[in-house]
C-alpha cells in the first residue's frame, strides 16, 4: 500500500511559479488518490500542463501517446513495475526529467534512484516547497538540455550557424562543447591550425549566448603594431600622449556588454599580458592617461593557433593568464581530419558562388577526388580560395583539375605518377628486357612433343627436323612415356 503524503494547503508563499514557457508536459503516476490530487494541484498552480496516472499500466498508455517534460513517479509499486516504466521512459525520451517518490528517506534510497535512471527525488512525506523546488530544479535542467540540442540541431544543418558546416564526428565532438560554451560567460580559448575558422567559432558563441544583440568585437593582437597596442586596447584621454587631440574609447570597453575577441592571443608581448590579466581580474580598464577605471563588462574569448602550454613553460605567456583564459577550450580539427566534411564546404563555397555571380558550378569527379585526397594545410580558408579561383578561370559549369590552383594540380600529377609509374623507356633509357627462365630439358621436351604432334607422329621426319638421330629420339619419348606414341598419343 503506498504510504500517505503530508502536502500543506494553502502553498507557502515562498514557493514561487516556474516561468513556463509553453509549460512543459508533467505526469504524476501514484495509487493513492489524495497524493496524486495534491501533487497535480501544486503542479498546476506553478504553470505546468498535468496528467496523472493511477498505475503503471495507465502511466505507459499515457507515455506512449504523447511526448512529457517531467515524470513523477512513486517508487513503491510492487513486483518491480515502477522500474519497468522507468526503463520504458527512458528508451522514449532519453532527456526526460525523472522524479520519484520514496517512503524511505535514506541514502540508500537516493542511490537506489539515481541508478534507476531518476534525475531527483522526493521523501515521503514532503511539502508543497520541496515538491517546487525539485519540479523548478528539473525544469531548468530540462530547458537546458532542450535548448543545447536545438542549438547542436542547428548547427549541424547543411547551411550550419554561422557558416560552420560539417557533420564528421570530430565536428560532432565541437558542437556539443559549443552548445555548453554558449550558455555561459566563462573565457573560452579556442584552439586550432591557422585557417580552421575560430572566429567563426567565436561568432557562434557569442551569437548563441547571452550576449547575443550587443557588440561583438574582435581584435587581432598580431597585426597591432606595438607601440599602439596599449592605447588600442585599453584607450586614451585628450593629452595623454603627443597627438592624442581628443579622447578615445579602447576596444575593450567599446565592447560593453558584448563579446571580445582576443585573435591571436600568443603574439600579445609579455608586457601587455601583465596589464590584460589585471583587466581580466579587477573586470575594469583604466585608459592612457587617465587617473579613474572604468567598470568592464565583457565576455572575453580568446584564439591562437600557437601551443600555448608549451609558450608557458619557455615563460613566452605568463601561466596565469594562460589559466585565466583558458577556463573553457575547444580545439577546432583540422581539414584533413574530417575529408567528410570537405564535400559539403565545397557545395557551400559553390552555392555563395552561384549567388553572387548567378552562375551554378559543380566539380568534375577528377576535381573532387583531387579535393578529397589533398591535405590542406591552409584548411577551411585554403578551400575556399581554391573553389572561388576555380570558379572565376572556368570556361564552362563543371570545374575540372585544370581550374584548380596550381599546389592541387602538382599533387594530384604526383598521385598518378606513384599510382602508374612511367616505364624507363619512357625516360630515354632502354626498358630491362624481362626473360621467362626455362630448364634446358623441359624447352627440349616441348620442341619434340610439338614437332611430333605437327607431324602426326611420323617420328623419322621429327628426328631430321630437329637434327637428332632416330636412336635419340625413341630414347627421349620412352623417357617421357611415349616411346609407342603415334600421332594421336604424340598429342
Amino acid at each position: 500500500m503506498a504510504t500517505p503524503v503530508s502536502i500543506k494547503y494553502p502553498m507557502p508563499s515562498d514557493v514561487r511559479s516556474v516561468d513556463n514557457n509553453g509549460s512543459l508536459h508533467l505526469l504524476v503516476v501514484d495509487p493513492d488518490h489524495a497524493v496524486r490530487g495534491a501533487c497535480c494541484e501544486i503542479a498546476a498552480g506553478l504553470g505546468y500542463a498535468v496528467q496523472d496516472a493511477p498505475s503503471i499500466a495507465a502511466a505507459l498508455k499515457l507515455l506512449r501517446g504523447r511526448a512529457h517534460d517531467i515524470l513523477l513517479l512513486d517508487m513503491e509499486e510492487p513486483g518491480g513495475e515502477a522500474l519497468e516504466l522507468l526503463d520504458e521512459a527512458k528508451i522514449l525520451d532519453p532527456d526526460l526529467g525523472i522524479v520519484v517518490m520514496t517512503a524511505f528517506a535514506s541514502v540508500a534510497a537516493a542511490v537506489e534512484a539515481m541508478r534507476t535512471g531518476a534525475s531527483d527525488y522526493l521523501a515521503k512525506p514532503f511539502g508543497a516547497a520541496e515538491l517546487a523546488m525539485v519540479l523548478e530544479r528539473i525544469s531548468e535542467r530540462r530547458r537546458s538540455n532542450l535548448s543545447n540540442r536545438r542549438l547542436r540541431d542547428r548547427l549541424r544543418s547543411p547551411q550550419g550557424l554561422g557558416n560552420l558546416i560539417g557533420r564528421s564526428g570530430e565536428m560532432e565532438k565541437l558542437y556539443r562543447i559549443l552548445s555548453k560554451a554558449a550558455q555561459s560567460t566563462h573565457p573560452v580559448l579556442i584552439l586550432g591550425e591557422s585557417g580552421v575558422g575560430k572566429e567563426l567559432v567565436a561568432r557562434a558563441i557569442h551569437a548563441n549566448g547571452p550576449a547575443v544583440g550587443r557588440p561583438f568585437v574582435p581584435i587581432d593582437c598580431g597585426s597591432l603594431a606595438p607601440t599602439l597596442i596599449e592605447s588600442e586596447l585599453f584607450g586614451y584621454v585628450k593629452g595623454a600622449f603627443t597627438g592624442a587631440v581628443r579622447s578615445r574609447t579602447g576596444l575593450l570597453a567599446s565592447a560593453q556588454g558584448g563579446t571580445v575577441l582576443l585573435d591571436e592571443i600568443g603574439e600579445l608581448p609579455l608586457d601587455l599580458q601583465s596589464k590584460l590579466l589585471r583587466v581580466l581580474q579587477e573586470k575594469e580598464v583604466r585608459p592612457l592617461g587617465s587617473t579613474e577605471c572604468i567598470a568592464l563588462n565583457v565576455r572575453v574569448l580568446a584564439s591562437t593557433n600557437r601551443d600555448l602550454a608549451a609558450m608557458v613553460a619557455q615563460d613566452k605567456f605568463r601561466k596565469d593568464l594562460y589559466y585565466r583564459l583558458n577556463v573553457v577550450s575547444m580545439r577546432i580539427p583540422p581539414l584533413r581530419d574530417r575529408r567528410e566534411d570537405i564535400p559539403l564546404l565545397a557545395a557551400h563555397f559553390l552555392d555563395r558562388m552561384a549567388r553572387e555571380t548567378g552562375v551554378a558550378h559543380t566539380l568534375s569527379d577528377d576535381a573532387l577526388r583531387t579535393i578529397m585526397e589533398y591535405d590542406w594545410p591552409g584548411n577551411v580558408r585554403e578551400l575556399e580560395n581554391a573553389v572561388d579561383r576555380a570558379c572565376a578561370l572556368s570556361s564552362g559549369p563543371v570545374l575540372h583539375l585544370g581550374d584548380l590552383p596550381t599546389q592541387l594540380q602538382n599533387f594530384r600529377l604526383q598521385r598518378r605518377r606513384a599510382e602508374h609509374p612511367v616505364p624507363a623507356s619512357a625516360a630515354g633509357n632502354p626498358p630491362a628486357r624481362e626473360v621467362a627462365v626455362q630448364p634446358l630439358a623441359e624447352m627440349e621436351r616441348i620442341a619434340i612433343v610439338e614437332t611430333l604432334r605437327k607431324l602426326k607422329g611420323d617420328k623419322l621426319q621429327t628426328a631430321r627436323l630437329l637434327g637428332i638421330g632416330k636412336t635419340t629420339l625413341y630414347r627421349k619419348l620412352k623417357e617421357y612415356g611415349i616411346a609407342d606414341a603415334g600421332p594421336e598419343g604424340a598429342e
